[in-house]
């Protein structure tokens, strides 16, 4: 296979199907949507045949836990998937929303129409729920898409993109609206990433590597986050059973995720008392801690944390934890160390909070809750094409309206300029 060739005429039938999309009508999207999650359903075995596939090849290379983890796709991640389309059909459509209108003292009419980005290449590492999510979400905002999956994922993305493709005809749509690259061939990034002519933006899902590797290299708009580096901060004021359950769910639901908690900051004046029981849960669960001086003081026999530990993203069982004199002591070390992705405070005070909320410089933040609500699905948005701690366009999960831009639109009644 000529790689170059080969996505030069992906990118052309994305650009011809992206005209298309743009002007199908909800109903039509929508029936789609559905289609695909009832072609979901019907292949649950195929998929999970597939799927058993890229994972047997996956141990046998010595694939991390954390990217194992994300690359299985079991009966809960089906229905979620399924779950998600449902969510995002009911979803109001972005497309061709007029806003602001006004009329100017000339008598025209100004205001600004939601409009589709036009084609979007996603790139991604081993989730292959990533490839229904994206699907979706840039087929209900009036985009193509095309898909290049991790190769550990490659016959998992196969069979679902044979799902999406059954949807799309389905409906009476180009089945080149949502297009999977069929190599493992890293040269396919390499293409992609250049076809300016034809891609509109990236969004990366992946490692930091990877995303480094994309932000050098790409002559196209990123849509990314590169790491999460994501905090509990338990204040002074913490309810200590919401602090606990926080700082276990926050960490230990799962390890391999980006809104995972990686750094736990405790106040003095509750450290002594908090932090026994947190640590009892993580050594119960196979967490490994490390922490400052004062935290092993309290937690005898841990790890000592070192300078690179606060700014690790581990995607693994091992967590730093780090005692701070107050509310601004936490936020300075978030500012420092942080990624902008997800942090939260666990405090009944209500002036701290809104401190927290307001200060705290990160795309989502939060009071009382775990970072692992940080998720397009739990937002309410049916799925995330991406989480972005850009400041620019969109930002945190990247739903239908980070796929979407506004352009002015003037109405006017044979109006001159004077």
């Amino acid at each position: 296979m000529d790689i170059k060739t080969y996505m030069l005429q992906l990118g052309q039938a994305a650009r011809a199907a992206a005209r298309i999309i743009a002007r199908a009508d909800s109903a039509a999207k929508n029936r789609a949507l559905l289609a695909i999650a009832d072609a979901i359903q019907r292949n649950h075995a195929t998929l999970q045949a597939a799927n058993q596939q890229d994972i047997t090849a996956a141990r046998s290379s010595g694939l991390e836990p954390a990217l194992l983890d994300r690359l299985t796709l079991d009966s809960k991640a089906i229905a979620n998937m399924v779950e998600g389309l449902h969510q995002i059909a009911a979803l109001p459509d972005p497309v061709g929303e007029i806003t602001d209108l006004k009329y100017r003292p000339t008598g025209i009419q100004v205001g600004k129409m939601r409009v589709p980005l036009g084609v979007i290449g996603i790139i991604y590492e081993a989730r292959p729920n990533v490839t229904v999510d994206a699907a979706a979400l840039c087929l209900k905002s009036g985009n193509a898409a095309i898909l290049r999956g991790g190769s550990e994922a490659l016959h998992c993305n196969r069979a679902l993109a044979d799902c999406v493709r059954e949807g799309l005809t389905a409906a009476g749509l180009p089945e080149t609206t949502v297009q999977i690259v069929n190599t493992a061939d890293r040269a396919a990034v390499a293409e992609l990433i250049v076809l300016r002519e034809y891609v509109d933006v990236i969004v990366p899902r992946g490692g930091k590597s990877l995303i480094e590797h994309l932000m050098k290299d790409a002559r196209i708009p990123v849509i990314k986050h590169l790491h999460g580096v994501c905090h509990v901060f338990i204040d002074e004021h913490a309810d200590p059973t919401k602090a606990v359950r926080v700082a276990d769910n926050a960490k230990t639901s799962r390890y391999g995720t980006c809104n995972t908690m990686e750094t736990l900051l405790v106040d003095r004046a509750i450290a002594a008392s908090i932090l026994p029981e947190i640590g009892k849960i993580y050594v119960t669960k196979g967490v490994e801690m490390r922490g400052c001086p004062q935290t092993r003081k309290i937690l005898p026999g841990i790890a000592a944390a070192t300078e690179e530990d606060w700014f690790t993203e581990y995607l693994a069982p091992i967590i730093a934890i780090r005692i701070v004199d107050d509310l601004d002591g936490a936020m300075d070390h978030i500012q420092r160390y942080g990624s902008q992705h997800t942090d939260t405070i666990v405090t009944e005070d209500y002036s701290r909070a809104r401190r927290f909320l307001r200060e705290v410089d990160s795309s989502s933040v939060m009071v009382n809750a775990s970072t692992r609500f940080a998720d397009g699905f739990e937002y309410g948005l049916g799925a995330e094409i991406g989480i972005s701690t850009d400041k620019i366009h969109a930002r945190g999960p990247v739903g239908l309206e980070g796929l979407t831009s506004q352009k002015w639109i003037v109405l006017g009644d044979g109006h001159v300029r004077g």
